[in-house]
């Protein structure tokens, strides 16, 4: 790897300072942004049938080409709490798996690995994901138990060099984040690319991926999406989660889907969605450097531009700060 970035001194964050310190200097190994990204904002109202053609004349509107490829969805799967909207709801994983095999994927594969609860099975009966996956015969591995490989970073902000990761996830030709739109008591949100924790297995970095919080989330955020391609993001911000989220907020609803070739500009634009400066928020402004496209100006509207809530996402107090002006 050659590094073309010179590396700084302590890595210490705090959410206040945090577009103060060195963690936001260069550490990368290349610059990676395209020309110009592109995101699609669709109006979604209800969890139905229906959202397998919404997605379908979203997803044209990008010419993806998956034909013969292996393609993975890595949906959000934290746990199951009756009436909270904490996971990517399980209709829009099918809707994708059902568009992507529509188009001509070899292989579509639903695989997280949830960083609260340790019973990875436990969350998909309960959400009523696992029957919905056997009536479509589409497999799901549970990635906190696959078997891994040692993979060396391909950005050194977390100072953690390699990480171990599961053989399925970089075996695939074309990776899907799907997360749940959130704010996240620790990382301020969590969207495309914090929704990538899930493909660190929990039995070599515990719950909830322990290594990754004593490194700095925002730093190992930063890290992991570097070295581990999202190909494609489809965000549920149907009903969202606001406050103490990723587990204790409340549900909030936009009535949209996001979808986007660029994980920053995704998570720029939903952040926007959410009333919040993307500038603000370390992971997305870090990345913006040399990953993707956070302005406006070098983001293609392909449906609905992102247009200001009347009324901001809740965030815990720590995270005022992100609050656009």
């Amino acid at each position: 790897m050659i590094r073309i970035a010179a590396h700084a001194g302590s890595l210490g964050f705090a959410a206040r300072a945090a577009n103060s310190l060195p963690f936001l200097l260069p550490r990368y190994d290349q610059d990676r942004r395209p020309a110009r990204s592109r995101v699609a904002i669709l109006p979604a109202t209800e969890y139905s049938g229906m959202l397998s053609d919404v997605l379908s004349e979203g997803l044209k509107l990008f010419d993806l080409n998956v034909a013969g490829k292996s393609v993975l969805l890595k949906p959000n799967l934290v746990d199951y709490i009756p009436g909270a909207a904490i996971n990517t709801h399980l209709l829009l994983i099918v809707a994708a798996a059902e568009c992507f095999r529509r188009f001509g994927a070899k292989q579509v594969i639903v695989a997280e690995g949830p960083g609260h609860q340790r019973d990875t099975r436990l969350v998909l009966r309960a959400t009523g994901l696992e029957q919905h996956l056997n009536e479509q015969r589409i497999p799901f591995v549970d990635l906190n138990r696959d078997d891994v490989a040692k993979v060396p970073l391909r950005a050194d902000y977390s100072r953690l060099k390699h990480l171990w990761l599961p053989r399925t996830v970089l075996e695939a030709d074309f990776i899907v984040s799907m997360p749940k739109v959130k704010t996240h008591h620790w990382s301020g949100v969590t969207l495309s690319m914090k929704n990538m924790f899930g493909v660190v297995p929990g039995v070599k970095y515990g719950w909830p991926k322990n290594l990754l919080h004593w490194r700095g989330i925002q730093q190992s955020i930063v890290d992991l999406v570097a070295t581990v391609p999202i190909h494609f993001i489809i965000a549920d911000a149907i009903v969202c989660m606001e406050g103490n989220g990723p587990l204790a907020g409340t549900a909030r609803r936009l009535d949209r889907i996001v979808l986007s070739d660029d994980p920053v500009a995704a998570d720029a634009t939903c952040a926007r969605l959410m009333g919040l400066a993307p500038e603000r928020i370390p992971h997305i402004s870090a990345t913006a450097t040399f990953m993707g496209n956070s302005s406006r100006d070098l983001i293609d509207y392909l449906a609905e531009a992102p247009h200001v809530p009347d009324r901001r996402f809740d965030l815990v107090p720590g995270f005022h700060y992100l609050y656009a002006d």
